[in-house]
């Protein structure tokens, strides 16, 4: 079956607009296939224009509050009056930080674990079977973070549906506009050195355009069905190197001051009552589980992942409309 239309949440995000951007230049755009269309529901229309989604041909930016049943409603039937059987959701919507309740705080109960929950119930109210589910590696419902348990809950109402699902498992995810290794490399521009809790601390990075490209590779694969995938990228990093590397990409390098637990919560006490807060203590939480998966990448998610190398050094060099290209002619071994 060839999907004809899709509902995408989340879809004005970081990687939300990179599997946009494939599906309405490859997917829908495939020749012999019948004209696709993609529905981006969102409260920011500002985001939108912002990411030029509002321009891509076949996406539709519609205005909702996807936390309600009745706006949910509208854009169920808004699909499946498009495509018929042939529809497909795609779950992208997730948060980092929120306040410290067990097991988790309200954001993360309503962004992880209630919303799927009520885009499952959409997806059996109006006849909708396929749902490709962002979830988290390390998810668990009894992690040792409150993100990882909300993350880990999220998934259970996916999995525990009887729906065609998917679900993605990413690391920390990388690209040129990523809030990731920017942060780090503005961090050094600023300070002389940088004190760094959970210096050890190990992850193994994976690029956005091969996050957006299994999503996309996954949509109409029946072998993808009801079947949960680790996506990480070529080689591990510790914290620091993470912060070694963009330091130096970006002409900033600094020096790394690990911190003992004590002082690094100490940290994180204070930075997450900041705006946009770079770390908090639910984030060391985290950090006690290594961010890697020792699966290869399966075959079928068509992929063979980029190192950050090729993708971050220009992008933080301040090459940033030339990232993608870059990226593009090093996939292309050029």
């Amino acid at each position: 079956m060839h999907t004809s239309n899709l509902l995408v949440f989340g879809g004005t995000g970081f990687i939300g607009t990179q599997l946009l951007s494939r599906l309405v230049t490859e997917t829908f755009a495939a020749p012999g296939l019948p004209e696709g269309r993609v529905i981006v529901p969102t409260r920011d229309a500002e985001s939108a224009r912002a990411h030029n989604l509002t321009l891509l041909p076949r996406v539709d930016v519609m205005d909702a509050d996807i936390y309600a049943d009745d706006a949910l409603d509208a854009l169920f039937l808004a699909l499946t009056e498009r495509g018929g059987q042939h529809c497909a959701v795609i779950n992208l919507v997730g948060v980092l930080q929120d306040e410290r309740v067990m097991p988790y705080g309200p954001a993360f109960q309503r962004v992880h674990v209630d919303l799927p929950r009520r885009i499952v119930a959409a997806c059996r109210r109006h006849g909708v079977s396929r749902l490709l589910h962002m979830s988290a590696l390390g998810a668990d419902p009894a992690g040792p973070s409150m993100y990882q348990r909300s993350k880990g809950d999220g998934e259970r109402v996916v999995m525990n549906s009887e729906l065609d699902w998917t679900v993605f498992r990413p690391s920390v995810v990388f690209g040129p506009q990523d809030h990731f290794l920017n942060l780090f490399a503005r961090m050094q521009r600023m300070a002389p050195f940088v004190p760094l809790a959970c210096a050890d601390a190990r992850f193994q990075p994976v690029y956005v355009d091969d996050v957006a490209a299994a999503f996309v590779n996954a949509l109409d694969n029946a072998s993808t069905f009801r079947r949960a995938y680790p996506l990480v990228g070529p080689r591990v990093y510790t914290l620091a190197e993470l912060m070694r590397f963009a330091g130096r990409a970006s002409g900033h390098r600094r020096w790394i001051v690990p911190l003992p637990e004590g002082l690094g919560r100490m940290q994180a006490a204070l930075f997450e009552h900041l705006p946009g807060a770079p770390i908090s203590r639910d984030n060391l939480d985290s950090m006690r589980v290594d961010n890697v998966s020792a699966e290869p990448i399966a075959p079928e998610l068509g992929i063979h992942p980029l190192g950050m190398e090729a993708v971050m050094l220009p992008a933080l060099a301040g090459f940033g409309p030339n990232a993608g290209l870059s990226a593009a002619r090093a996939r292309a071994h050029r």
